[in-house]
């Protein structure tokens, strides 16, 4: 098993769930971001509650509380996002996320499992990117996806400098 550790830096990366409906995916998020030191946002109604068993059987111990921000509502989340940029993953996007240019401060959005964001949601954001994947496959695990994106965020902004 290779491990690294790191400083926790002032700001941190954040992961913004929309809507979640897999309480394990929603789980496994949670893990990474505690792991790499980024904060999990969760924009509701969930597909189940905090305190599911799949769910607590997959964060463990690793649920960190105020590294956590639940908005009530996509509309809360926005107005609190008005002066921040928020990068939405799609399988719809142009744009690979190897290609794109993060920002130490952006908020990474990834939708539901079943059925992504909305169209209002898509024409709200201007940065949309994606995974490149084969042709004929519908999508990546949710929790992958985090796992792939968040860790191009760190690398591209040396968030917790050179280990050299």
């Amino acid at each position: 098993m290779v491990t690294m550790t790191h400083k926790k830096t002032k700001t941190m990366p954040k992961i913004a769930l929309y809507e979640p409906d897999i309480p394990q995916n929603t789980a496994a998020i949670a893990r990474t971001c505690s792991c790499l030191g980024a904060v999990l946002e969760i924009i509701e109604p969930c597909g189940f509650l905090l305190n599911d068993k799949r769910f607590k059987r997959v964060v463990m111990d690793y649920l960190d509380e105020k590294l956590m921000k639940i908005y009530k509502s996509s509309d809360e989340f926005f107005e609190a996002k008005k002066n921040d940029r928020v990068v939405l993953m799609t399988t719809k996007a142009s744009k690979i996320y190897t290609e794109f240019k993060f920002r130490y401060n952006d908020t990474l959005l990834f939708g539901r499992e079943s059925a992504g964001v909305p169209d209002e949601v898509h024409k709200r954001l201007e940065n949309r990117i994606k995974i490149p994947m084969i042709e004929k496959k519908r999508s990546l695990n949710l929790a992958s996806s985090v796992a792939i994106v968040l860790s191009e965020n760190i690398r591209q902004s040396n968030i917790y400098g050179s280990n050299d």
